[in-house]
């Protein structure tokens, strides 16, 4: 069975960091695209990176660019979001996504 779970959300005032996990079970990291993505309540699902794991081409969108940063440890089949300067607007449940499975999400809520 493929799974997908997520860890590292929680509540942190404005400034502050967190990093959250992706742990993949069920399958060995390949040529898939790795996304992180975000839903706040009553807006659409973003996402907020997207990695091609077969060049390691990534992208950000603007709202988080320079504050969000991906990463990986194929030996642990976890894939890292580290999430830095948090803001207000950051507030939301966090999903991994690789190739078409998803995690079950974590809540990240920012605080003013």
């Amino acid at each position: 069975e493929v799974r997908l779970v997520e860890s590292g959300g929680g509540l942190v005032q404005a400034g502050g960091s967190l990093k959250l996990s992706c742990a993949a079970s069920g399958f060995t990291f390949g040529d898939y695209i790795i996304a992180w993505l975000r839903q706040a309540p009553g807006k659409e699902r973003e996402a907020v990176v997207c990695v091609s794991s077969s060049d390691n081409s990534t992208y950000y969108p603007d709202s988080v660019k320079g504050r969000f940063t991906v990463s990986s440890d194929n030996g642990k089949n976890t894939v890292y979001l580290q999430m830095n300067n948090l803001k207000p607007e950051d507030t939301g449940v966090y999903y991994c996504k690789i190739a078409s499975t998803w995690g079950q999400g974590t809540q990240v809520t920012v605080s003013p």
